[in-house]
């Protein structure tokens, strides 16, 4: 690994300058993420709310001539609407810029950089669609109280806390690193399984609370692959059990967040979640080319606020095992032999884990506080090379979620293996550097 002392030395300068303008320029802290509400009574409203991330990323031999890259990028746009038409009956809409940031070195907080599966003919077009701005999330929610609740159409899984923090409540702004559920590999609905996570479905969820615990269960029904590997148009099944021994989360239905600034006091969450769709990847093309898919994960979300106002502690830990046996030759093995067009949903076969911790230094400078981190993830799949990451940084924290200012550094082969599972998959470890800001609203 060749360092270019002159061009890392640029590129502080220009990460320290993002966060010096932010925090010289924001002199009052934005309002709470409450969005705009026109309302007719306590059981009938509209809200729109938004959201905006985006970074500067200059990424090791990611230019021509082996040159780190320079780029400003749109990671999120979102147009967020929620609401209820009846005391028992809500709503919410959510859009995205699916196609800003094709082609680009930034970190996606949903799913990894530019992941389309390998191979697929999901991700010849453009992702997410043709459209730039597409829909996200679109669910009817039936709300009848805490212990019983429907939600139906596109929404996020009931998987790991990786995915339920969504974009813009991750403990750290580049999100999930580790390996991915079927729903944030895809690149699609109608051709892949999902999108960002999300799903067509119908899920059931509530909460308990036994003893002085707190007990989330959620568990959905979705459509899951829809591609020629899934021969016999079956279901995906996903569910998730959590529990919170100590303060509870909250957050929306059974959605999480990777960190709460001590806002929520003292946190001990331990979840599990499993997945399974029969014929849920491969090559149907191939020999012994399709496979179930069964995913199983465990995660720790620990927060903890130092007595004598010593700051916050924050941990984030998950373990991800996923199964899918489908012969090497789907990698390979054309859909149109002429053309060479391979077709395979060839989804990650291994296990996966990552640790990450935070601490929320309590003094204030300018408008917000410092919270520097560290974390590691390794990917280690069954029968290609196994991948690893490092990450350290400074979140510079104005508002909660709602407006934070993150610069942070990776050294690792995650992104350079990416998504390629096969048993030749290389790529050398590189450095990376980013300064990102998220605004909400």
């Amino acid at each position: 690994m060749k360092v270019d002392a002159t061009g890392l030395w640029k590129k502080f300068i220009v990460a320290g300058a993002a966060v010096a303008l932010v925090a010289g320029t924001m002199s009052t802290p934005p309002a709470a993420n409450a969005a705009g509400v026109i309302k007719a009574d306590d059981d009938k409203w509209i809200s729109i709310g938004m959201g905006l991330r985006t970074s500067f990323n200059a990424v090791e031999g990611a230019s021509p001539g082996g040159h780190y890259s320079n780029e400003f990028t749109v990671d999120n746009a979102r147009i967020l609407i929620n609401g209820k038409v009846h005391k028992y009956l809500g709503f919410e809409v959510t859009t995205e810029c699916f196609n800003c940031s094709v082609g680009s070195n930034r970190f996606n907080s949903t799913s990894f950089p530019n992941f389309a599966p390998q191979g697929s003919l999901a991700g010849i077009a453009s992702f997410g669609g043709n459209s730039s701005i597409g829909l996200l999330d679109a669910i009817a929610k039936i709300e009848i109280n805490e212990h019983l609740n429907l939600w139906v159409g596109r929404m996020l899984l009931p998987t790991d806390r990786n995915t339920l923090n969504n974009a813009f409540y991750k403990a750290s702004f580049s999100g999930l690193r580790g390996a991915a559920t079927p729903a944030m590999f895809s690149a699609n609905f109608d051709y892949g399984a999902g999108l960002y996570g999300r799903d067509n479905a119908a899920t059931i969820w509530g909460k308990v609370h036994p003893g002085g615990i707190h007990l989330l269960y959620a568990f959905a029904v979705s459509q899951g692959l829809r591609h020629p590997a899934n021969i016999g148009n079956s279901l995906m099944y996903t569910g998730r059990l959590q529990v919170n021994l100590l303060n509870d989360e909250p957050m929306s239905g059974y959605y999480t967040a990777g960190t709460y600034y001590g806002t929520a006091g003292d946190i001990i969450a331990v979840g599990i979640s499993g997945q399974h769709q029969k014929d849920g990847a491969g090559n149907p093309s191939a020999p012994w080319g399709v496979s179930d898919v069964t995913g199983l994960s465990v995660d720790l979300m620990v927060e903890k606020l130092i007595p004598n106002n010593m700051g916050v502690f924050t941990f984030n830990g998950d373990f991800r095992r996923q199964w899918a046996r489908y012969a090497q030759a789907a990698f390979t093995t054309p859909l149109i032999p002429l053309l060479g067009i391979v077709d395979c949903f060839c989804v990650f076969s291994g296990h996966s884990w990552s640790v990450q911790g935070l601490y929320l230094i309590p003094a204030k400078i300018g408008v917000g506080r410092f919270q520097p981190y560290m974390r590691y993830t390794a990917i280690n799949p069954l029968e290609s090379a196994s991948r690893q990451e490092w990450e350290g940084g400074v979140n510079y924290v104005i508002d909660g979620h709602n407006a934070r200012v993150a610069f942070f550094y990776t050294y690792g082969d995650i992104r350079s293996k990416g998504a390629n599972y096969e048993r030749t998959a290389t790529g050398d470890k590189v450095d990376s550097f980013h300064v990102a800001l998220q605004v909400q609203y």
